[in-house]
């Protein structure tokens, strides 16, 4: 099927939560594309996120956030806010719900009637992945998390205040992020390059995303009517354990560093989703084209076994190639010889 044109989103474009893999890769994407006409806020305290368009601006500051949309009239918001820290958020759960929940309320009554359209992401933790995976968007929310409850009662708060929003449930984005430590792929290099060890689960299973695959389903959504849930996805399901074993391999990096568990291993604290994995053919099918590679590209790159990652044969990976073919997308960049 041929992939239509992209369209270009209602102009001047707010971002929220830049500092996120999801939303940084949006912010850079967007800026790019649109120079001048996209802006974004970001925390008061995260003060070395700055640059040209970043305004300082809680979730939480109605006024703040209601004087900028009385300056700039913006048409369209994407918003990426909140905190996936896992840990942190079962130890505050009022934190989790400031931010996930509270700051969504407020942007909804800043918004009011203004007519901006607005792309909201949610996340496929809001699922305890006890039923198989492949979750469909009708299937009913379950977390095991403070973060994913406070991520379904956002889905259901927008659901009813605002029915016209699109929301994308997203899996891991894989791409770049600020500090270079908020990524999956961040926190698993991390370890292999200090050479210590890394355990990742064998059975908590995801659909990771390229963020550049995303950035383009944002832009096109952002232009359409879509409304409601929509499961943003990639194809290839793969577990905590396999995804560490191709940061691994790709990397370079020393083989025996990695090790593995099963989630109920991991402790009480937080406690660990299953097989979150996401169906998103509703979403292809609305679209009208399928909008997602598969992570890692190449089907050489994924695992095979739970040694495959021992293996090295020919294969020569470094940090080099790991930037090149997991942190992006590399049919989407020309030096790949494909379109940008």
């Amino acid at each position: 099927m041929n992939v239509p044109p992209l369209p270009d989103p209602p102009l001047p474009l707010l971002l929220t939560g830049i500092a996120g893999v999801a939303g940084y890769g949006a912010w850079h994407y967007f800026r790019r594309k649109y120079p001048g006409r996209v802006m974004a806020v970001r925390r008061v305290d995260n003060w070395p996120l700055r640059g040209d368009g970043i305004i300082p601006c809680d979730g939480d500051d109605r006024e703040g956030l209601a004087r900028l949309f009385d300056k700039h009239q913006f048409r369209a918001v994407l918003n990426c806010e909140g905190t996936c820290k896992l840990k942190s958020c079962e130890l505050d759960p009022a934190m989790a719900r400031r931010i996930n929940v509270e700051s969504l309320q407020t942007l909804l009554d800043v918004i009011g009637g203004r007519g901006v359209r607005l792309v909201h992401l949610s996340i496929d933790l809001v699922y305890s992945g006890t039923r198989g995976g492949n979750h469909v968007e009708e299937d009913f929310t379950d977390p095991v998390t403070v973060y994913g409850k406070t991520m379904a009662e956002a889905e259901r708060l927008l659901l009813t205040e605002r029915p016209d929003a699109c929301q994308l449930r997203i899996s891991l984005p894989m791409g770049i992020s600020f500090n270079g430590h908020a990524g999956a792929i961040d926190w698993i290099q991390s370890r292999f390059k200090q050479g210590k060890p890394a355990t990742l689960y064998f059975d908590e299973i995801r659909t990771p995303t390229y963020a550049d695959c995303l950035n383009r389903i944002f832009r096109r959504v952002l232009a359409s009517d879509l409304a409601g849930i929509y499961h943003a996805g990639g194809p290839r399901r793969l577990s905590l354990y396999q995804i560490a074993q191709i940061v691994n391999r790709v990397g370079g990096y020393d083989p025996r560093l990695l090790h593995g568990c099963p989630r109920i291993e991991a402790g009480p604290i937080p406690p660990r989703a299953g097989d979150v994995s996401l169906d998103s053919r509703k979403l292809a099918r609305d679209l009208g084209y399928d909008p997602f590679d598969p992570w890692p590209l190449h089907d050489d790159h994924a695992p095979t076994d739970r040694n495959w990652h021992f293996r090295r044969d020919d294969f020569e990976g470094s940090p080099e190639l790991l930037a090149e073919v997991l942190y992006r997308n590399p049919r989407l960049h020309r030096r790949y010889g494909a379109r940008a």
